[in-house]
Order: C-alpha cells, then sequence, then structure tokens
C-alpha cells in the first residue's frame, strides 16, 4: 500500500504505535487465569488431576471424596514404580579399595554427568568455529491467487477475474570475510570454557575417588569397631565365669556376680550397637559408588599399612606444589583467560565488518487475466507465461554507528566479568591454601593419634590381663577387672578410629593438593 497524503501517513504510524502499545495489555489480562491450576487454598491440601493410567497430569484439583480422603499424600504413579536394578556381583569375591574405585568412576552418575557436560563445552567450540565458514540457504515457494472485480466503464461493466500460481527457487550464500579478530576471540573463549569444563571433569572424578576412599575407610572403622566389640563380649564372658566359678567357691559374692552379668550385658548392648552401625556406613558406601542401594558387592578388609611421620611434609613445599595443580584453580584460571577473550570480542563489535553475499534465482509463473469481452476472434482471457532467472554478488562493509550505548554496555559488562574471574581466582588460591594447611594440620594431629593409641592399647592390654589374672587367683578386685576391660575396649577402637582418620586426612590431603588421582595410590 502506498500512501501519498502526509496526514494520512502520520495518522498510520500513530495507529501502529498503539497498536503495539496496547498489545502487551492484552496479554497481561488473558480472559481466563490458570491459576485454578494451583492448589485452592494454602491451608487445604492439593488433590490432582490423574488420567487412566494413575499418572498426575495438569487439570484442575479435583473434589471428589477421594481425593479429600488421601490429604497430603499423593496417588501411586504407576510409571515411577520403578528402581533401578541391583548390580550382579561376585559373592566370592571381596572388592578391594582400586576396585571398588574403578566401579564409581564408571557407575556414578555425577562422572557421566560430567562427562557431557565436557562434551557440550567442546561443540560450543565447534559453534564458534562455525562462523569462519559461509552461510548456505536453500528456499522455495509456491502460491496461487484469485481475485475477482468490477469496473464500469462507457462501454459497461467489466468483470476482471485475474488469477496467478507460479514458483520460485532462491539459493543464497552469506560469508563474513572479515571481523577484526571477533570470531577468533569468542572461538578463544570457547576453547577456554571447553579447558574449564574438561578440568571440572577430573575434579568431579577426584571428588568421587575421595568420597569412596572416606566412606571405605568408615566403613573398615566400623567393622573394626564390631570385631573390637566381640572381644569385648568375650572378655565379659570370661569376667562373669570367673565371678561364678569364685561363687560357687565360696570366695565370691553375689555382688560381684552381678556386676560381672552388668558388665556382660553392656558388653552385648555395644556389640548390637556397633552391628548396626557397621551396616550404616556399609549403605554409605555403596551411596558412594553410586550404584543401587539394593547391590550388595562383599567388601575386602583393608590391609595393614605402617603409619610413621614420613608421610609429612612442609606446608610450604606442599603449597608451591599444589597450587599450579589444583583443578579449581586451573579452572578459575581458565575461566579467566575466557573472560579476557570475551572482552576482545565485544571491542570488535566497535569496527567494520566485510561480508559477501550471493544468491541464485529462478521463478517460474503463469498469470490470467479476464480484463474485456472477446470481439470476434480475441479471448476474454490475457495469459502471461513467463520464467526468470537472476544470480548475484555482493561484497560490502557494513559499520555500526549507533545502536543507543548497547555494545559499551555489553563490553562493560564483560570487563566486570573479568575482573570479577581475576578476584575470583585470587579468592580460590587463598581457599586451596587454607584447606591445605587444615588438611597437613589434621594429618599430622591424627598421625600423633594414632601412635598414641597404639601405646594404650598395649598398655590397656597389660593392664586388664593383669587385672583378670588377679581377680581369678582372689588378689584383685573385680572393679579393677571391669575398669580393666572397659579401658582396654575404649583404647582398642580408638586404635581403630585414628587409624581411619588418619588414611581419611592423607586422603584429604591429597584430594586438596590435586593428587588424589596419580595412580590413586598418592594418599
Amino acid at each position: 500500500m502506498c500512501i501519498r497524503e502526509p496526514k494520512l501517513l502520520i495518522i498510520a504510524l500513530a495507529a501502529a504505535t498503539l497498536a503495539g502499545c496496547a498489545a502487551p495489555t492484552l496479554e497481561v489480562a488473558p480472559k481466563r487465569l490458570s491459576l485454578d491450576l494451583a492448589p485452592p487454598a494454602p491451608d487445604r491440601p492439593w488433590p490432582p488431576q490423574i488420567n487412566a493410567s494413575g499418572d498426575i497430569v495438569p487439570g484442575r484439583p479435583r473434589g471428589d471424596a477421594a481425593a479429600t480422603r488421601a490429604g497430603y499424600t499423593l496417588p501411586d504413579s504407576p510409571a515411577l514404580a520403578t528402581v533401578p536394578a541391583a548390580q550382579e556381583f561376585d559373592a566370592n569375591h571381596p572388592y578391594t579399595l582400586l576396585e571398588l574405585i574403578d566401579l564409581a568412576e564408571s557407575a556414578n552418575p555425577t562422572t557421566r554427568i560430567a562427562w557431557n557436560d565436557a562434551r557440550n563445552a567442546a561443540l560450543a567450540a565447534d559453534i564458534a568455529k562455525s562462523a569462519y565458514l559461509p552461510q548456505i540457504t536453500a528456499t522455495a515457494m509456491a502460491g496461487y491467487q484469485k481475485a475477482h472485480g468490477t469496473t464500469s466503464t462507457q462501454l459497461g461493466s467489466i468483470d476482471n477475474d485475474p488469477t496467478a500460481h507460479g514458483t520460485v527457487e532462491v539459493l543464497s550464500l552469506q560469508w563474513l570475510l572479515f571481523d577484526f579478530g571477533g570470531r577468533r576471540a569468542r572461538l578463544d573463549a570457547a576453547k577456554d570454557a571447553s579447558v574449564a569444563s574438561n578440568i571440572a571433569f577430573t575434579a568431579v572424578h577426584q571428588q568421587v575417588i575421595y568420597d569412596v576412599s572416606v566412606a571405605y575407610y568408615a566403613y573398615e572403622a566400623a567393622r573394626s569397631r564390631a570385631r573390637t566389640a566381640v572381644l569385648a563380649l568375650d572378655n565379659a564372658d570370661e569376667i562373669l565365669a570367673a565371678a561364678r566359678a569364685r561363687f560357687k567357691q565360696g570366695i565370691g559374692t553375689v555382688i560381684e556376680v552381678s556386676q560381672a552379668a552388668q558388665n556382660r550385658a553392656q558388653a552385648n548392648f555395644a556389640h548390637v550397637q556397633t552391628e548396626g552401625a557397621e551396616k550404616d556406613s556399609y549403605f554409605s558406601l555403596i551411596s558412594a559408588l553410586g550404584i543401587s542401594p539394593l547391590s550388595k558387592p562383599k567388601i575386602a578388609e583393608l590391609p595393614v599399612r605402617t603409619l610413621s611421620r614420613t608421610l609429612e611434609r612442609s606446608v610450604d613445599e606442599i603449597v608451591e606444589d599444589a597450587i599450579a595443580r589444583r583443578p579449581d584453580v586451573q579452572a578459575a584460571y581458565a575461566l579467566a583467560q575466557a573472560s579476557q577473550a570475551k572482552i576482545r570480542a565485544d571491542e570488535a563489535a566497535f569496527k567494520p565488518k566485510v561480508f559477501m553475499s550471493a544468491s541464485v534465482g529462478n521463478s517460474t509463473g503463469h498469470t490470467s487475466v479476464t480484463a474485456i469481452p472477446s470481439i470476434g476472434d480475441q479471448s476474454a482471457t490475457v495469459n502471461l507465461n513467463g520464467s526468470r532467472r537472476n544470480a548475484s554478488v555482493f561484497i560490502g562493509v557494513t559499520v555500526p554507528i549507533y545502536d543507543g550505548g548497547l555494545r559499551s554496555s555489553v563490553l562493560m559488562q564483560a570487563r566486570n566479568d573479568a575482573d570479577s574471574a581475576s578476584e575470583r581466582l585470587n579468592r580460590t588460591k587463598q581457599d586451596a591454601v587454607r584447606q591445605i594447611v587444615v588438611s597437613q594440620n589434621a594429618l599430622r594431629s591424627s598421625l600423633a593419634s594414632h601412635e598414641a593409641a597404639k601405646g594404650l592399647v598395649d598398655a590397656s592390654q597389660t593392664t586388664y590381663d593383669a587385672a583378670l589374672d588377679a581377680y581369678k587367683h582372689g588378689v584383685g578386685s573385680i572393679t579393677d577387672a571391669l575398669l580393666a576391660q572397659n579401658q582396654l575396649y575404649i583404647a582398642q577402637n580408638a586404635r581403630a578410629d585414628s587409624y581411619s582418620v588418619t588414611l581419611s586426612a592423607a586422603a584429604t590431603l591429597a584430594l586438596a593438593t590435586g593428587m588424589i588421582g596419580e595412580g590413586r595410590a598418592a594418599w
């Protein structure tokens, strides 16, 4: 449509502007709100709609009596009534820590999620590379048009029945030839982001190794406590037998027998508790593996390792090596590099771009127009047939002049992001040093505790043997024997706990220094 009058043009523009302003208002106030899909009240249950299969579907809350009786219990969804199948394990093969780590790295969902994230980041680099190649588009259209009109002339009325149909095929090419490094900067940013994602993938595996190791050490400590509880129960039985024997010989008392029986009951209670704790720690280990909770692999016992002060190193020496190796520090550095590349890409948006555009087209059509009545042999229909082919190639330069400050704001955001990435790198380094120092101190303390616990067990065992022997021969009291037995139990648990804590502290230090995956034996 062509508008020749200025007033008509102004009226048309105003109408278009008002229509654009009014459109959002119409969207904000729909004829019917969807709030009826939500729960009816804050203090009333939401009875959901269900389909014929029993699955929850969108819809207004139900109002039947069954839904009201259900209260805040959701209906069973048959589609969800499945659980992951338990993995099959060799019942005769006890799995070592390294075998459990291998299992976790392949079965734990977090490792696959991290792998997919890394693959997506790599594909983002391919997307950035595509900006160097031309974009080729093929378009085909076909159409048909029919109209009817009547024109009055001095000769009478003339009916016009124009029809038109045809096809158009176009093959077009667009190619950005030069953009002052914008594409290169975006590709560099994508590659740096891919590096950061790959580092995160490694960090996830390190975390899985750490979680499985710590859970395994905790389970081993629980098993040691259970074994100690059995020994304590045997010791309590021995003391009870001695008290009963002394009572039969007339040199003991009923009180001694009662005290020994009470001690035996306490030992049995501790035994039951340690068995429960052992099962809990077993399921914690299964959870760390990332396999079905219904799986029941047999766990090998932890080989005895000699823990000595040689595991300790200078904190300064550890920090100096670890800072450049930790995944979080390396990932923060890669993201800082990506933010710098983003700045270069946004700076290139201020510069011209050289492009090439080409197209090849073909159009065919047939137009039939009934314009005038027939005169003599002349037909009443004027038929127009034709086809057209065209090709064009353009090389041009586009120069951004004004965009309302959009590019400047985007560039400022990129510089702010780069500054934040730099500060985030510094903070990550500080956190890394703090974790290393804390982990090193924990390892040192646990090693000292383990050495003390070993000495405590030796002394407690000697005291218990002497107290029990003295009580059996009538030169010692049952109180001394019971006290010695309890102290031995406490000392044995302390040794088991300190051993597990020391190994966990070594694993924590290996994780803090980024070495927990090195040969899987660095901890």
